[in-house]
């Protein structure tokens, strides 16, 4: 007789069966459901570079290092700007530490989507990774707050049967997006990458900036030969790699896109591309390999931000020079106050960084053609960015003009206003020199040239006193050519005299020769073109004294010339007196350099050393380390002279220092050589 078990089975054994019997059979087998946990995309072709990040991302996912302890760090956040090399880095580091043993439990990754159009949800997250923890579908819930407690469960019964896992969340935009995916202990850790700094989820944060010029040659290099073995274009012209590198901003994005496109040409020269990209208009056009593109990626940022952090973008592209101070940003935004929340969600974004300093700003080469691109298309923008463009001129002017107004001041003239003394007239043409330099540039456009023109009038005394001879050829040269382009022969005479002097002190002859020529060349008759230039150049604007102090020492030096040392000593006496009584205490210490040299000659060592100690004084009060070193040459040249070779070398070594400070390589390293000379 057949016995029934429940509807389970039936049992025939001893069963009395007469014909032939037919049974339906159904197997069940009960194995776990498919997990996903070995979800690392392929690492990064031609990966390169990131030495130090990679090891701070391991060393905080170490066990050894990263135990129970209260400290343990349970989220690392990668953050940068777009195109960046966020995800690679992630990546790398995921691989590196599973090598390691570490997440004997898996890896889970997703794609957060966080700069689309429609972030991925934590809710539609979590599903995600509960499918890939081997939940079936009719077990997840509908809640967010339920799934998140399932996904906890299912990681802490995951570290129970394997061990700890590691979570990569890719491209999240707010820390809102991260927390549902944070796991409830048991060992496990996440890895965040974000174009946004996320300080909120009290993670390890790690900040990447472009790759350094070797790093990004070698990531070229690396792309070329994984196409083509052969290729050694990247080496055999590693000057215009170099180039190249640097027109990519060195974001490992643009250069991926670089390499890509010289694959697609192998005959393709490194410096036709570097041409290209140098003489375009508009970089990002070439940067675009039709699937990537480094426009896109910053659009993707740029969209998300609110309307005056998306015009702060816009008009700190639009800035002069590499970097602006928080006085230049309220200029350009049109404020009081630079406006410290919208600057801050901007460097929070990646989009702007810190510069030199506190207080400094700048952006990533390509961001600011990004953002001139966004004013370049839209009229509206374009008339706003020039009225912020005026705003600056015109801030700069007054500084400026208040600044090189202190430079000038003497005793008893009435007390410029801005700057209390000189060192804070310095400082700040100092901080503002680079920016300064690229605003004169506009006087290009006819609407800024009389601005821009006034401003490079107000820098001549600072460039010329600190010997940034580069800055003041640019500088006049921008003079000269909007004189030329108005016809305004006199002031074209001016600066074309400014230019050759500028270009004699930078070692430049040939050029200051062609320069003073083409200024007698603006003139049918010589004495046409020196009233020309008499009347339009004044170095001295209206300083008598140092007319005067000019012919005493030009006769200083005729007697000197002449053999009559006596005579010439007293006429550099008698500078000294007028300099004094003028209280122009500068230039009192360039005489009693010329004083000393002239007690040198004659033969007066003691007072000639007297002399000289006094214009180091004087040289020091001033920071100027040109005039330094000139003395101390001097005063090395008088102990030489008076058979003390090691004072002598020591004094020239010490204005190798000075001369080497006022950016003078060429005289500092003649002194060092009469150094070296000495000690032979």
């Amino acid at each position: 007789m057949a016995t029934e078990y429940g509807g389970d089975h039936i049992d025939l054994r001893g069963a009395n069966v007469a014909g032939s019997v037919t049974a339906k059979a159904v197997y069940r087998e009960h194995a776990p459901a498919p997990s996903a946990l070995d979800a690392l995309p392929a690492r990064a072709v031609g990966f390169t570079g990131r030495e130090v990040e990679l090891r701070e991302l391991l060393d905080a996912f170490d066990p050894a290092k990263s135990t129970d302890a209260p400290e343990a760090v349970l989220v690392a956040a990668v953050s940068g700007l777009g195109g960046i090399g966020k995800t690679a880095l992630a990546v790398q580091a995921g691989y590196e530490a599973c090598g390691k043993g570490w997440f004997p439990g898996g890896v889970l990754f997703v794609d957060l989507h966080g700069y689309d159009e429609e972030p991925v949800t934590g809710n539609l997250v979590l599903e995600v990774l509960l499918r890939a923890l081997g939940t079936e579908p009719e077990h997840i819930p509908v809640g967010l707050d339920a799934r998140g407690a399932l996904y906890r469960s299912a990681l802490a019964r995951r570290a129970q049967e394997q061990g700890a896992v590691l979570i990569l969340a890719d491209n999240a935009s707010s820390p809102a997006q991260v927390r549902p995916l944070l796991p409830g202990g048991a060992g496990h850790r996440v890895l965040v990458t974000s174009r946004d700094r996320l300080p909120q989820l009290a993670a390890r944060l790690i900040a990447l900036d472009e790759l350094t010029p070797e790093e990004a040659c070698e990531l070229l290099d690396r792309a070329l030969r994984i196409a083509h073995p052969a290729d050694r274009r990247i080496t055999d012209d590693s000057e215009e790699a170099a180039h190249l590198a640097a027109l990519c901003g060195h974001l490992p994005l643009a250069l991926q896109i670089a390499a890509a496109l010289l694959v697609l040409d192998p005959d393709k020269p490194i410096a036709e591309l570097a041409a290209e990209l140098r003489d375009s208009g508009d970089r990002l056009v070439h940067l675009d390999d039709s699937e990537r593109s480094v426009r896109a990626a910053f659009h993707l940022s740029y969209r998300r931000l609110l309307p005056e952090q998306a015009r702060l973008l816009r008009l700190l592209a639009l800035a002069p020079g590499p970097e602006v101070t928080t006085e230049v940003v309220a200029v350009l935004f049109g404020a009081d106050t630079a406006p410290a929340h919208v600057v801050n969600a901007l460097s929070r974004a990646h989009l702007i960084e810190r510069g030199s300093g506190r207080g400094r700003w700048r952006l990533h080469d390509l961001v600011r053609e990004f953002g001139l691109g966004v004013v370049a298309a839209d009229a509206e923008l374009r008339k706003e960015g020039e009225e912020a463009r005026g705003r600056v001129l015109d801030f700069y002017s007054k500084w400026a003009g208040a600044a090189d107004a202190r430079l000038r001041w003497l005793p008893g003239a009435a007390e410029p206003d801005r700057f209390v003394d000189r060192g804070q007239a310095l400082a700040w043409l100092d901080g503002e020199r680079a920016g300064l330099v690229a605003a004169v540039q506009w006087a290009g456009e006819e609407r800024y040239a009389r601005s821009a023109v006034a401003l490079a009038a107000r820098l001549h005394v600072y460039l010329e006193w600190r010997r940034y001879f580069d800055d003041l050829i640019t500088v006049e040269r921008v003079v000269q050519e909007v004189a030329h382009s108005v016809g305004d022969h006199r002031s074209e005479a001016a600066a074309w005299i400014n230019l050759g002097r500028a270009m004699m002190a930078a070692g430049r002859g040939m050029e200051a020769v062609d320069a003073l020529s083409r200024c007698l060349g603006l003139f049918p008759a010589p004495e046409d073109a020196i009233e020309a230039i008499t009347s339009a150049h004044d170095p001295h604007q209206g300083r008598e004294h140092c007319r005067e102090a000019e012919a005493l020492t030009d006769l200083g030096y005729t007697l000197w010339q002449a053999g009559r040392m006596e005579e010439a000593v007293d006429a550099f006496t008698r500078v000294l007196g007028v300099l004094q009584a003028a209280g122009d205490r500068h230039l009192e210490g360039v005489a009693w350099n010329n004083l000393g040299s002239a007690l040198c000659q004659a033969g007066r060592m003691a007072e000639a050393i007297e002399a000289c100690g006094k214009s180091m004084e004087i040289c020091a009060e001033f920071d100027d380390w040109y005039g330094a070193g000139v003395t101390l040459e001097n005063l090395a040249f008088t102990y030489e002279e008076n058979d003390c070779p090691r004072e002598a070398s020591a004094y020239y070594r010490q204005a190798a220092d000075a001369y080497t400070r006022a950016n003078d390589p060429t005289a500092a390293a003649d002194v060092r050589a009469q150094a070296e000379a000495l000690t032979l």
